[in-house]
């Protein structure tokens, strides 16, 4: 007689696993061999909390912005579908800085104010620029693009998008030949955004892509 055993997909041999000392050290490894990129406000935040938002605010618009909207569209990027309510788009979010609740982004993100605010791209290049927010409406040609975004949690939303291909920002700073990643750190305002005082997740959240899909066509740099 014989005894068949399927294991659990999460049954592996020790063998398997990847090895501590490798995932432990990713960060090491991606900060020697990318191009860094870090979002940040030039002032620093005090020990108080940020402003309480207020739902009925109105949308303040910079100059810059008031000029810019509403920005031309590329036909080129289209979709096979209607876009995603506009109410809905904009109040389910996954922005864990300010919640892990779906609704509660939209509410409290107001609470951050974004300008002044630097963008600041260092590490391996040539040209490490630091550049103010509304510098890159005029230094970039900005278009509309409609993209679907697919989430993990298999969900997805088809949505409007303003900014410009990340290429044309790093042809800008001029990524070294040694350069295999490009490394996004986002703000750290914990008193502000509080979702960031919830210690156990690796604030500054960081993320990475290689120079290749950093340079792809359809990797997008939004600003609204």
């Amino acid at each position: 007689m014989s005894n068949l055993i399927f294991p659990k997909p999460w049954n592996m041999a020790e063998g398997e696993a990847t090895p501590e000392s490798v995932y432990m050290n990713r960060r090491d490894f991606i900060k020697g061999t990318s191009i860094a990129t870090l979002a940040a406000t030039a002032s620093f935040y005090g020990c108080g909390f940020g402003p309480t938002p207020n739902r009925d605010a109105p949308i303040e618009w910079s100059a810059i912005e008031e000029k810019m909207y509403p920005v031309k569209r590329n036909t080129k990027y289209s979709l096979d579908r209607s876009l995603t309510e506009e109410n809905a788009a904009a109040s389910f979010n996954n922005f864990f800085e300010f919640s892990e609740i779906k609704s509660d982004p939209a509410f409290h993100a107001q609470a951050l104010s974004i300008r002044p605010w630097k963008l600041e791209i260092k590490g391996l290049v040539n040209k490490p620029q630091t550049f103010d927010i509304d510098d890159l409406y005029t230094l970039m040609d900005v278009e509309e693009r409609l993209y679907r975004l697919r989430c993990v949690e298999a969900w997805s939303m088809a949505v409007p998008w303003t900014g410009f291909p990340l290429k044309a920002l790093l042809d800008l700073v001029e990524p070294k030949s040694s350069a295999t990643h490009v490394a996004m750190t986002t703000f750290y305002k914990p008193f502000t955004a509080q979702g960031q005082l919830a210690f156990w997740r690796p604030w500054p959240y960081t993320e990475a892509l290689t120079i290749q899909e950093a340079i792809n066509e359809l990797t997008f740099m939004a600003l609204g």
